[in-house]
């Protein structure tokens, strides 16, 4: 009998038809190339247009879910470009999943998985996309199928990469006046590490009260971070990213030994071992989470649970993500117990064009995580369309 006031429940689909209705039945991808507000350096490069592979996937109920797979100015910052993206999830990746059901997460994962060694930006795309279906057929946001959020908004911080200590200190200041960011990473080791002290110190002065993390992008050696380790910690820089080259795991860890300032594993850990690794040794004390080093939504929580049961606080690292690679980023990060550091998705402001519909929202100093159904974005498609490239 039913209870009063609940109506009765009704299946008007066969048995099995509600599972066929979410398989998958199309994934598509697209590069797109987005020009940048300004200059964007790192230690072995620098960006003025990001490009990024975009996944839609179909399914048989006719819902559409999309991802984002970013890179760094080409294969550089990891081993993966744009164009193999694309055609490692055309070639491989679609055809290990295609026909299954979008729910069954981690058999999808580890189908790709055993497609494509590695690819971990290839594969993060698909699985954002798989998980945004998935939340927008059944009306749930992509978190829920991650544990549920435990927050709704992150702090955010600005990276300062242009190099030219006055423009940054004029985007900074900016920045502060719109209380947008407070806290600020200063992307070094494109300069001589003297030259580069001298940016900071001047950066520093102009900011009071504000938090600064510097990002050395693996572009020095020991000697050198042994030597300019003083410096920072006088300027009162309170995080250290990546300053070694992965691999150098002695050498990391003798200058974090060394160091007052704490220091941050980013490209050398991509695997739950290199972050055990990395922490015994004691080369990191903070572990930098990417969706494009995990290769997944469920597998970056992985990754962040690994990093805390070995002692690393947690940061929300970005590869310049638009909006939908950053909600995507967000619907890990609203759940994780803890996120020390808070996130650097400033990605959606630093592009000239959102892809999205302008869910991802920047204000008192923090990213607001877009509460609708799967990523909780929605697809500019006019801007996606002029933006992509012609192959």
């Amino acid at each position: 009998m039913n209870k009063p006031g609940v109506a009765a429940l009704t299946f008007p689909l066969a048995p099995g038809e509600l599972a066929r209705g979410r398989d998958i039945v199309a994934i598509e991808t697209v590069i797109v190339d987005v020009p940048t507000t300004r200059r964007h350096r790192l230690s072995n490069t620098e960006v003025t247009v990001q490009s990024y592979v975009i996944v839609r996937v179909a399914l048989a109920d006719g819902t559409l879910g999309y991802g984002e797979a970013a890179t760094l100015g080409g294969p550089r910052w990891a081993e993966e470009s744009v164009e193999a993206i694309k055609a490692n999830i055309d070639r491989y990746l679609a055809p290990a999943i295609m026909g299954q059901s979008v729910l069954a997460f981690e058999a999808n994962q580890l189908a790709m998985q055993k497609a494509a060694s590695r690819n971990n930006a290839a594969r993060g795309g698909v699985d954002a996309a798989l998980f945004d279906a998935a939340g927008k057929s059944l009306g749930l946001p992509a978190s829920q199928f991650l544990g549920g959020a435990l927050r709704d908004r992150i702090e955010v911080l600005w990276a300062l990469a242009s190099g030219d200590a006055d423009q940054e200190i004029a985007e900074a200041q900016a920045k502060l006046a719109a209380r947008e960011h407070r806290r600020f990473k200063i992307k070094l080791g494109f300069h001589s590490p003297a030259d580069d002290m001298a940016r900071l110190a001047r950066i520093v002065e102009a900011l009071p009260g504000c938090e600064i993390i510097c990002d050395v992008n693996q572009g020095w050696s020991e000697a050198t971070a042994i030597r300019y380790l003083p410096r920072l910690a006088e300027l009162g820089v309170v995080l250290i990213e990546q300053p070694l080259l992965p691999g150098l795991v002695g050498a990391t860890a003798r200058v974090a030994a060394r160091s007052p300032i704490p220091i941050m594993t980013d490209e050398a850990a991509f695997t739950g071992p290199e972050i055990v690794a990395q922490a015994l040794a004691g080369a990191g004390s903070v572990y930098s989470l990417k969706l494009v080093k995990s290769g997944g939504l469920l597998e970056l929580k992985r990754a962040a649970a690994i990093a805390q049961d070995c002692g690393m606080e947690l940061y929300g690292g970005c590869l310049l993500e638009t909006a939908l690679g950053a909600a995507a980023h967000l619907a890990v990060f609203a759940g994780l117990p803890r996120l020390e550091w808070g996130c650097e998705h400033f990605g959606p402001n630093i592009v000239k064009t959102d892809l999205t519909n302008g869910e991802v929202v920047i204000r008192d100093f923090h990213i607001h995580c877009p509460q609708g159904p799967g990523l909780g974005v929605t697809i500019n498609e006019a801007a996606l369309r002029s933006l992509a490239r012609k192959v």
